[in-house]
């Protein structure tokens, strides 16, 4: 069965609107205008309403690339928002960067619940999570925070450094930072014997190493998966791979899956979408899960 799952608990996140290739998003008291390639259908509200709600509306020379606008020149660059599920509460450092982004994928909020829950049902002490192609480390914070020994592992440097501060925001301590290439690292750590209770994979559609190596979704994915699996411990674990990509369907994701873990429990499967209040469904990214505790 096929799930549709959106963030449904969160007060300092808000997706107001979204059409016309832009969202109109809340991140705690900011208000932002975003370009959104998925939303290829009108806004909701007038274009009036979207004027005067915003705080700041990026303006792209191309797709990801481009400028913030103001309303007042005065607004910070740089601010924090909290999310808090029934486990655990963590914090983010927000910031306006020249691709659009500003730290955070509120959609993954579904998967830090998923993740949080599995690990506060773990029998197994001190429980070992790795999260890969982990940005600014939201996977990563929740794990820690529910009491996880966690490995954090992205190929660029600064947000790897970006991912500390909100650890230090959160008032936790300990993630092992590893700025590296993903499937050189759990390559390693197949020949080392590691394994883990927890694995989360978040990979782009491309990507570099930061030594040069190349990362497409759809070359690489497959041998990734097959690695992964041999890295879960067989006795507890649960493993999620979310894919942003619009050639990627969650059939997709079922069949690398199922073809790298025949045996696999537990399996779900489906679309990550953001519910705006004026209506639309926003869809970000398809996923499958699974997990499997101790008898």
């Amino acid at each position: 069965m096929i799930q549709l799952l959106t963030p449904t608990h969160w007060k300092d996140y808000e997706l107001i609107d979204c059409g016309d290739f832009e969202k109109l998003e809340r991140f705690g008291n900011m208000i932002l205008i975003r370009p959104e390639p998925q939303a290829v259908w009108s806004k909701a509200l007038p274009q009036s309403e979207w004027q005067k709600l915003h705080h700041i509306k990026f303006k792209g020379r191309s797709a990801t690339a481009g400028e913030w606008l103001k309303k007042t020149p005065q607004l910070n660059d740089r601010w924090h928002i909290e999310y808090k599920n029934d486990d655990v509460a963590i914090k983010f450092r927000l910031a306006l960067t020249s691709f659009k982004h500003v730290g955070i994928f509120p959609e993954q909020a579904v998967n830090w619940d998923y993740i949080s829950g599995n690990i506060k049902k773990f029998k197994t002490p001190n429980p070992k999570v790795l999260n890969l192609f982990a940005y600014t480390g939201g996977a990563s914070l929740i794990a820690k925070a529910a009491g996880a020994d966690t490995t954090h592992v992205d190929s660029i440097k600064q947000v790897v450094t970006w991912a500390n501060e909100n650890q230090e925001l959160s008032g936790i301590s300990d993630i092992r930072w590893m700025v590296e290439d993903a499937l050189k690292f759990v390559k390693r750590e197949v020949k080392r014997g590691k394994t883990y209770n927890g694995i989360i994979l978040d990979p782009p559609a491309y990507g570099n190493g930061p030594n040069g190596e190349k990362w497409k979704l759809e070359d690489n994915i497959n041998e990734m998966i097959h690695d992964v699996i041999k890295l879960l411990d067989p006795e507890e674990h649960f493993l999620i791979l979310n894919t942003y990509s619009l050639g990627f369907s969650s059939v997709i994701i079922e069949n690398l899956i199922k073809n790298a873990f025949p045996t696999v429990q537990n399996l779900e499967i489906g679309e990550l979408y953001l519910q705006a209040t004026a209506g639309p469904k926003l869809p970000l990214g398809v996923f499958g899960k699974f997990y499997k505790n101790k008898s």
